[in-house]
């Protein structure tokens, strides 16, 4: 504890007391004090000992902290934890079992964090149906590392407009993730690419802050657990597997490597480097997860179009094939899904990212007979070219669900 616990802040006065924890730590937090208390326990003449501040502010930094910016508070939580030299097994077993094949990007993501708190990165989605995974003990371990800079939020605290408890953390943790409303999904994503959010606190004005927190979000639900197209580029979605052994103290012996952690993340080279604004590409962070989520946010006139498609290709032996908005609203028609020109449009142009010609050319035009036999005829128009593997690659796991 500081010798003068007291700080007076713009013309509020605040104490920094430590607060004890479960685990047998504190944590320091500001308390709003009363003045006539001050002079109460210390007399009158301790108000000159009092650090004097113009207001708050919020800088993150792990290796290089400072309290005090510019006669500014810095609210930011510095770590408790030295680098030190040590053993870090556990940890890079852990980073192994919870990144997979990407294990390096995710010591990348672990030392970014640590060593740029202020870089953007994706939004890192944890997900598996079986329990005993590990998930809950990874968000233990990284609250453990980075401390009051991590927070966890429920869904509903989340969709609050109320986010004062957040608004000025690094890492913002919500486990058993169900956004199943497009607003929820539209707000973390942007969210996670700003860098000014608007902070709001019961009673309080908004105000206008810096923001640099990272979501990572856990889910028992592989498939839908929140609504993304095809074309999002923000969220790296990991399956995790099962724990073989369960190890009961595994938590603590984490606990144990943070130093070591901390000096491994401070002096290894980043085996990636910033080619994004999320520091990572799409490529990087693309897995199976992932396309299995898409897949299943895909809506039934894309689902029933891919499948009708394909199966044109499996017919006529081709690797792709050409057709104008009308000719696939005429073969939906065939099927009862309702649609439209201008969704088909849509989803052929943005959803499906293809051109279609500049001029009426001919090609080979799918039609569906009242028998549901398919066949091919002569044509002219400004049609799309949609190829096999594209459709295999974005629907073919949900043909065979």
């Amino acid at each position: 504890m500081k010798t003068v616990p007291y700080f007076r802040i713009g013309t509020s006065y605040y104490k920094l007391v430590s607060a004890p924890t479960i685990a047998g730590h504190y944590n320091e937090i500001l308390v709003p004090w009363n003045i006539e208390t001050i002079r109460q326990d210390h007399g009158k003449d301790y108000l000159s000992k009092i650090a004097k501040y113009d207001g708050f502010t919020c800088i993150p930094s792990h290796t290089d902290f400072r309290q005090e910016y510019q006669n500014f508070y810095n609210t930011y939580s510095p770590l408790r934890h030295e680098p030190k030299e040590g053993d870090i097994i556990n940890s890079l077993n852990l980073v192994k079992h919870i990144f997979g094949k990407h294990e390096a990007l995710g010591l990348d993501y672990l030392q970014l964090l640590y060593t740029k708190p202020i870089q953007i990165l994706p939004i890192l989605c944890l997900v598996s149906k079986k329990r005993s995974t590990g998930k809950s003990t990874f968000l233990k371990w990284l609250k453990a590392i980075f401390e009051n800079n991590l927070t966890y939020l429920t869904n509903d605290s989340f969709s609050s407009q109320f986010n004062s408890d957040w608004a000025n953390k690094l890492l913002i943790c919500i486990d058993e993730v169900l956004f199943n409303r497009e607003e929820l999904t539209e707000r973390i994503k942007y969210l996670s690419t700003t860098n000014i959010n608007k902070m709001e606190a019961k009673g309080k004005d908004k105000r206008e802050v810096e923001f640099f927190g990272k979501f990572i979000l856990c889910s028992n639900n592989e498939e839908n657990f929140i609504k993304i197209d095809g074309n999002e580029t923000r969220f790296w979605v990991l399956k995790v597997p099962t724990i073989k052994k369960e190890n009961t103290e595994f938590l603590d012996a984490l606990k144990q490597e943070i130093p070591a952690l901390l000096h491994f993340l401070k002096s290894r080279e980043l085996s990636s480097s910033c080619k994004t604004r999320m520091w990572f590409t799409p490529d990087q962070i693309k897995t199976p997860a992932l396309i299995k989520l898409v897949q299943n946010n895909r809506n039934r006139v894309e689902k029933e179009l891919a499948s009708i498609l394909l199966s044109a290709m499996e017919i006529f032996d081709l690797k792709e094939i050409d057709l104008c908005p009308l000719d696939a609203l005429q073969v939906l028609n065939r099927t009862r899904v309702k649609t439209d020109l201008t969704q088909l449009r849509r989803l052929l142009k943005k959803d499906w990212k293809l051109e279609n010609k500049d001029n009426s050319l001919s090609y080979q035009k799918m039609v569906i007979w009242q028998d549901g036999s398919l066949q091919l005829i002569e044509a002219k128009g400004r049609y799309f070219t949609v190829e096999k593997s594209f459709l295999l690659e974005n629907f073919d796991e949900t043909m065979n669900d």
